[in-house]
């Protein structure tokens, strides 16, 4: 196959949803178009976008054992996904690797943007992307990038690939009811924004969710997350799609205050203070973002500048997602 002209895909941010998902609730996600990642050829005469030619070898390395992992597959005849294994092998041996800015471990979707930009070039009969795809074949979508990505996850949604490839924010109302949204930013006051707290480490999202999965096991717990906070969650979703601002932040608030009671083991303690500032205050809100244990937290404020000045004092690493205008 031919070197095609590289197409970027985004890293994603899961608004709302994290652990809701698995009770078939609803979440909301985002791409983001800060972190985002490119096939390229590697070469020691090259000079990187992004990374350096030690992050390419490596790069490289891992596609070239996700490609040998997706060649077994098609030869047990289990890769019902279209995909011309072969000419992504060719490639490989040419110094084939992915490009990124997105960090891995963090909840961003370092591995689903790899597998989109696969599913892309390497694909026989692939679906195009646009604002207006069917559910249909947003769900053949799904099927297909969640097999792929089942090397990274063990068990994959595919949520993540499909956000990067499909490139616009979905709303998922269950596994078999996702749809492509537009959020009203507009309808957010000036100064008001949804920020990331960098926690300065990795998280894992196997153990977290092994230990949320536990504590379900609690009638009393499970009875809070079934009748609490889905609910909560689901709440801050329509009120954000609707752009009904007062109600959103009014159970954003809610849902704040639910995480840092219930989800206490997915907060690394350094952040709880601040998280818990954030409600007592009203400066902003912080929510888990993903599992938790590590990685990104997510903040909402209606006062960006408030809000950095006691977070900046806090040394604390921030990345604006938006502050205005149209997702």
């Amino acid at each position: 196959m031919e070197k095609k002209k590289s197409e970027i895909f985004y890293g994603k941010v899961i608004l709302f949803g994290e652990y809701a998902i698995i009770y078939d609730s609803m979440a909301l996600t985002i791409p983001f178009t800060h972190y985002h990642g490119e096939l390229s050829f590697s070469n020691k005469n090259d000079r990187y976008k992004y990374t350096d030619y030690d992050f390419a070898v490596n790069s490289n390395n891992q596609l070239r054992s996700f490609a040998e992992e997706l060649n077994g597959l098609k030869r047990s005849d289990k890769l019902t996904v279209n995909l011309d294994v072969d000419a992504l092998l060719k490639d490989i041996e040419k110094g084939l690797f992915f490009e990124s800015t997105i960090p891995q471990g963090f909840g961003l979707g370092s591995s689903g943007a790899l597998v989109a930009s696969v599913y892309s070039r390497y694909s026989r009969d692939k679906i195009e992307s646009s604002r207006s795809i069917s559910k249909e074949n947003i769900l053949k979508l799904k099927e297909s990038l969640s097999l792929l990505e089942n090397y990274f996850h063990g068990t994959s949604s595919g949520i993540d690939p499909l956000n990067s490839y499909i490139k616009f924010p979905l709303l998922i109302h269950s596994k078999k009811d996702i749809l492509t949204v537009a959020i009203p930013r507009s309808k957010f006051e000036a100064n008001s924004a949804i920020f990331l707290v960098n926690t300065g480490k990795p998280g894992k999202t196997e153990p977290m969710v092994k230990k949320f999965l536990e504590s379900c096991k609690q009638p009393h717990y499970l009875s809070a997350i079934i009748n609490q906070f889905l609910p909560m969650n689901n709440t801050c979703i329509r009120h954000l799609i609707n752009g009904e601002m007062k109600g959103f932040f009014e159970e954003l608030t809610s849902l704040s205050r639910f995480q840092y009671t219930y989800f206490a083991g997915m907060i690394p303690e350094d952040f709880k203070p601040m998280w818990k500032h954030g409600f007592d205050s009203n400066e902003y809100t912080i929510k888990l973002c993903g599992s938790g244990g590590g990685g990104f937290l997510l903040g909402f404020t209606q006062n960006l500048n408030k809000a950095l000045q006691y977070l900046s004092s806090k040394e604390t690493d921030i990345v604006t997602v938006y502050k205005s205008g149209k997702i």
